[in-house]
């Protein structure tokens, strides 16, 4: 991903597919119900065209809402979610995971175009398992275009090869900034073709004020957000800015 090419418009490939993912992305996490849907009308209308929710986030159907609202076709938005934990009984992981592609997109050929596993940490390997496949067999229906995981790490990313079907996982949603930037998980998934999303790109906002991001800002003339994602672009990262403040900030390119 070559900064002098970047637009709005722009887009990265997933391994292995005909399918495209956008280069900048809006995070709903930590934003009530009440106030998503107007947040994702608003963030698709500054530019954005992937939107990132999840199980925990409890508003992944106000995305779904903002979805039929936009006057966009479906096709246009590249919507992720995550499952975090699986559901005792046979099936009963993948109907829960299957209940979010409902919620998100609840045509009857609905669909979400990246599902994640939110995270390997508090379960033990079957549960990751479990997860997997059954997002795997979402993938096999069309109701996932693609499968990914979050905050996998290395030694999770090889437990994988197991059990998976689909390998490696098309994603790996992590923690990425200039101050943490998991150079060993990085390196491992740009090898395998894994595509790296990095959230909180912004630092959680508290390295906004950081004299060398101050400093390069007003050399370049643009705010402290917008170098820092431009600082991921740069690496390659496709950066998922969280905050409903940040929306402006796609004015970057």
């Amino acid at each position: 991903m070559t900064h002098t090419e970047l637009t709005l418009t722009s887009s990265v490939p997933l391994r292995e597919s005909d399918i495209r993912m956008p280069v900048l992305g809006f995070g709903v996490y930590q934003i009530d119900r009440p106030d998503c849907i107007e947040a994702c009308l608003r963030a698709i209308s500054a530019g954005y065209r992937l939107i990132d929710t999840a199980q925990l986030y409890n508003n992944e159907e106000e995305v779904g809402v903002a979805l039929q609202q936009c006057g966009l076709p479906r096709e246009d938005i590249f919507v992720s979610t995550k499952i975090r934990y699986p559901r005792l009984g046979k099936g009963k992981t993948y109907l829960r995971a299957l209940q979010s592609v409902k919620r998100i997109d609840p045509r009857e050929d609905g669909y979400v175009d990246l599902f994640l596993i939110h995270s390997p940490h508090g379960m033990k390997p079957k549960d990751r398992k479990e997860i997997w496949l059954a997002l795997e067999k979402l993938h096999e229906e069309g109701k996932a275009r693609a499968v990914g995981v979050s905050n996998y790490q290395i030694e999770h990313l090889e437990e994988m090869k197991e059990y998976a079907t689909v390998w490696p996982p098309v994603v790996n949603q992590i923690l990425l900034h200039p101050w943490t930037q998991q150079r060993e998980t990085v390196d491992y998934c740009n090898k395998h073709g894994i595509a790296l999303q990095a959230f909180s790109p912004l630092g959680g906002g508290t390295k906004l004020q950081e004299p060398t991001v101050v400093e390069i800002a007003e050399k370049v003339g643009k705010s402290p957000a917008q170098v820092l994602i431009r600082y991921c672009f740069q690496k390659g990262w496709v950066p998922l800015p969280k905050s409903e403040k940040d929306q402006a900030e796609c004015r970057y390119f």
